[in-house]
């Protein structure tokens, strides 16, 4: 395309349109990005990302790994990983030292790569990454320990991988000097990128503490100054950015009273419009020769990695704990990787080319390589590695529930009480804090947030109950839940607005939704019978009190919210669905004052 205008919004369309595909079919979006940014690019010439961009392509790149790192090592908080047991630390280190040594030599041998290059490819792909192992762990639904040690080893171990990837390429550019400078330079890399990412992720808690800016200015003001120290830590000490903003987010993460689960939110747009195009664009720029140049020694390295490194890995990493093998068997087997792989390979090589190194062309389509047939082999064959091994959880049956009301609250106690697993979302803290303060499980924010879906174990939820007051927000919340769990998870209260304006009306499929408990439920009567002193008990049923005795006790004053079987699996009562309780189940409803 001559124009670049046309060729800009190009990428920003056909960007979205990967990540609606991967939504859809349920993917992680780098597979659809990648594989679009070939076609695009090399297959069909439609994009040329170097006359596009010229010599702003570096700068777009070296900028986007910067916000992929500072946003990952948001996420990187000290409690979580003790929290999370010693095996995500030792896939996070031990792990992570294994697989660059085996991963290293095996290219080095196979590919006939130098010594340098071969261990920067062993940096490289030593992550793995939320993005892509969230999407996989909902389809795979393995045992909530699993699920968790896989979600956070993918949180973790996103900047510990790049900063391992930054001090290689360190040590690359400087051993083209004497041992003395080495030895200078890289010591400088590390001491400026620490202290630098000290103090001014404590400069920026400090602001962010005490409200210094506006609520509308923070999070362009993190992002502005956190490019700014990037930079600036650049210009003292050669690539210490990259080490100054990881240590930046890690430091804003972990101090107190600071929070930043807002900043994290603003990433996901910038994410999707920014680090969406950009892969599409270093895609374009592979070589589809350079891909088939790589030869059987390619296949050779993905099999080292998959079927050598990573259960060795494993297996060291859990000496100590208490694992069957037929969970080491499927911690060995999850492990795609994703963005932060792609993104920082392809800056390296960038920086690379621009120093005529050798051999820097097999870097990236090597490390393309690894993504994609990872994401791909272990998308299509973990379900049925994790039923053969025994490893899949049965259909989950705990209640998300989205609002944190008065009434909220105490059916979420109720069924805690009844030993169901439930969690309430919100995105107004004070119901949040109320509900934390009644000992309920929460979450802050939005649950069909990027956020929430790596801070949250979504797998645990078979139902979605929408009990809030926020009209234009439920429908998406409906619509999105339908499309993760499916079809008929999601139940919510009856809105009443078949008489507003157009423009407030939900959608036709939330409509039919609708009518939880009953017909006249609404958001508005939940609250008031609860403030007028409505309480919610559970009551058994026996073939001495049956369910026809219970109705003549209560009579108007009694609202059914959900059976209970003897074996724990809920129905809920909606107006649609009149749930037939039989001998020993046990009955969750709420009686209204008198």
């Amino acid at each position: 395309m001559s124009d670049p205008i046309i060729s800009l919004v190009a990428v920003g369309l056909i960007s979205i349109a990967c990540q609606f595909f991967a939504y859809k079919i349920k993917l992680p979006a780098i597979l659809p990005l990648l594989i679009t940014g070939i076609l695009v690019g090399p297959v069909f010439g439609f994009l040329d990302a170097d006359q596009l961009l010229g010599d702003l392509l570096f700068p777009i790149v070296s900028l986007s790994v910067a916000i992929i790192l500072f946003e990952g090592s948001l996420t990187l908080k000290l409690n979580d990983l003790s929290g999370h047991g010693t095996m995500v630390r030792n896939l996070c280190t031990i792990g992570a030292l294994i697989t660059w040594v085996v991963a290293a030599p095996v290219a080095h041998y196979a590919l006939d790569m130098s010594w340098e290059m071969a261990f920067l490819f062993g940096a490289i792909v030593t992550v793995t990454g939320p993005t892509v192992i969230v999407p996989m762990l909902r389809t795979v639904r393995p045992s909530s320990k699993i699920s968790n040690i896989l979600r956070w080893e993918g949180i973790i171990i996103d900047p510990i991988g790049a900063l391992l990837a930054v001090l290689v390429f360190e040590y690359i550019i400087s051993t083209q000097d004497a041992l003395a400078h080495t030895l200078f330079a890289f010591t400088k890399t590390i001491a400026v990128g620490t202290i630098f990412g000290v103090l001014s992720g404590y400069f920026m808690g400090l602001i962010l503490r005490n409200n210094w800016l506006p609520h509308y200015l923070v999070n362009t003001a993190v992002l502005t100054l956190m490019l700014g120290v990037f930079e600036a830590s650049n210009l003292i000490a050669h690539e210490s950015g990259l080490l100054t903003v990881t240590i930046m987010g890690m430091w804003l993460a972990n101090m107190k009273r600071v929070e930043v689960e807002g900043i994290l939110e603003f990433k996901e747009t910038l994410s999707v419009l920014l680090i969406s195009g950009l892969f599409i664009l270093l895609a374009s720029r592979i070589e589809l020769n350079a891909i088939l140049n790589l030869g059987w020694g390619s296949v050779v390295v993905l099999l080292f990695i998959m079927f050598v490194a990573r259960p060795i890995s494993v297996l060291v990493s859990s000496i100590g704990s208490k694992f069957s093998w037929q969970e080491l068997a499927l911690l060995s087997w999850i492990a795609p990787r994703g963005i932060v792989a792609a993104a920082v390979s392809a800056l390296f090589a960038l920086k690379l080319e621009a120093l005529n190194y050798a051999q820097v062309e097999l870097l990236v389509p090597m490390v393309f390589l690894v993504i994609i047939i990872t994401v791909v082999i272990q998308s299509l064959t973990s379900v049925r590695v994790a039923a053969y091994l025994g490893q899949r959880a049965s259909a989950p049956h705990g209640f998300l529930i989205f609002g944190g009301g008065a009434f909220s609250r105490l059916f979420a106690k109720e069924l805690i009480k009844q030993q169901v697993v439930v969690s309430v979302a919100d995105t107004n803290w004070e119901s949040i804090s109320n509900a934390r303060m009644e000992g309920i499980p929460t979450y802050f924010g939005n649950p069909m947030s990027d956020h929430a879906s790596r801070n949250m174990d979504l797998s645990i939820f078979g139902k979605v109950l929408i009990l809030s007051p926020y009209k234009q927000l439920n429908p998406l919340i409906s619509y999105h839940f339908e499309h993760q769990i499916g079809k008929g998870a999601v139940l919510s209260l009856n809105t009443n607005d078949k008489n507003k304006l157009a423009s407030h009306k939900v959608s036709e499929s939330h409509t039919k939704e609708a009518g939880l408990f009953s017909e006249d439920s609404t958001y508005g009567k939940l609250t008031g019978y609860v403030a007028k002193g409505a309480t919610i008990k559970t009551t058994r049923m026996s073939d001495e009190f049956t369910f026809e005795d219970y109705e003549k006790e209560y009579g108007d004053r009694l609202l059914l919210l959900c059976a209970i079987e003897p074996k724990g699996r809920v129905h809920m009562y909606t107006s649609l669905q009149k749930v037939k309780v039989r001998s020993d189940w046990r009955v969750v409803s709420l009686i209204k004052s008198n």
